[in-house]
């Protein structure tokens, strides 16, 4: 099954990805999307193969420039030797029951984040890049360390077939107890709604930033929880603690959208400030927002 150049973006829609039958597939129409899209964007020039090129910089040997691809994109990219593609990577994927939340996206926020989080490890090995795998709520549930080879693909796609979310969010704990075992400088992804106390965040991920890890976050919301958009009276339960709450939402919408926002702006604005690269994402779009910032961050790191 390949993607065709009209058919690419209902390749990066999340309610069309979910309906395929295997993660695995997901993943790869997921990234062949995105690919296609690439062709077709302003970002042309970027859709070179990622695991062969990177872009141009100052003190390169102008033999390694790849004049094929400068006379295609006119932009000047260096065919790169392997040892320069190896990175080591973590993906963290938060498994708690807030996770499970699905309301006005049509994909619950495990699904999106799921569906991201094979991509991402889909396109990683295809670079040869090495890439581990943290499952985590409260505690660590699964934790796979970094490898680079095809056959591991299978397993770490299995792991995240298999979540089961349940639990509260703990996040600072696990990354602290995952950033021990990195003892070689890479990257990690932090896939989460962040429905967590900031301190503690903020503490963790610079505890990671600090070990010279380059940081990508990716928070992950159901649109509704920006908007909180509700039209009639509702009985809320909080999927975490269990706790419920009736009440009109118009009369808690504008102190709930501010608090919303406040939240928001003080995790984007503390993880700019430590170098860190923040997105914020909702199910409803497409998967190419969230490849494009690995894309950038990658290319930044060779």
């Amino acid at each position: 099954m390949a993607v065709k150049t009209r058919d690419y973006k209902k390749f990066l829609d999340p309610v069309v990805i979910s309906k395929l039958k295997t993660l695995e597939l997901k993943a790869r129409m997921v990234v062949e999307g995105f690919k296609v899209g690439l062709h077709r964007s302003p970002y042309h020039g970027f859709s070179v193969e990622f695991s062969e090129h990177r872009p141009y910089m100052q003190g390169d040997a102008l033999k390694n420039v790849d004049w094929k691809v400068f006379a295609k994109s006119e932009k000047y990219y260096i065919k790169q030797f392997e040892e320069e593609t190896n990175l080591l990577s973590h993906i963290f994927v938060d498994a708690s029951k807030s996770m499970q939340f699905k309301h006005s996206g049509k994909v619950s926020k495990i699904d999106y984040a799921t569906i991201l989080a094979a991509a991402l490890a889909y396109v990683m090995i295809d670079q040869q890049d090495s890439v581990g795998l943290a499952i985590y709520s409260d505690k660590i549930h699964t934790y796979l360390p970094p490898k680079s080879n095809r056959i591991y693909l299978k397993t770490l796609l299995s792991a995240l077939n298999q979540i089961q979310p349940g639990g509260t969010t703990t996040t600072s704990k696990c990354l602290d107890s995952v950033a021990e075992k990195i003892k070689k400088r890479g990257l990690t992804i932090i896939i989460s709604d962040f429905f967590d106390d900031m301190n503690s965040i903020l503490t963790a991920l610079k505890h990671i930033h600090y070990k010279k890890n380059e940081v990508i976050v990716f928070q992950i919301l159901d649109p509704i929880e920006k908007s909180f958009g509700f039209d009639r009276d509702s009985v809320f339960v909080d999927l975490e603690s269990g706790e419920q709450i009736t009440t009109q939402p118009h009369q808690i919408q504008r102190a709930y959208q501010e608090a919303m926002n406040e939240y928001l702006n003080k995790l984007k604005t503390e993880c700019l400030n430590f170098g860190i690269e923040y997105n914020l994402i909702d199910t409803s779009q497409p998967f190419d927002k969230a490849l494009m910032s690995y894309f950038a961050k990658r290319a930044k790191m060779n």
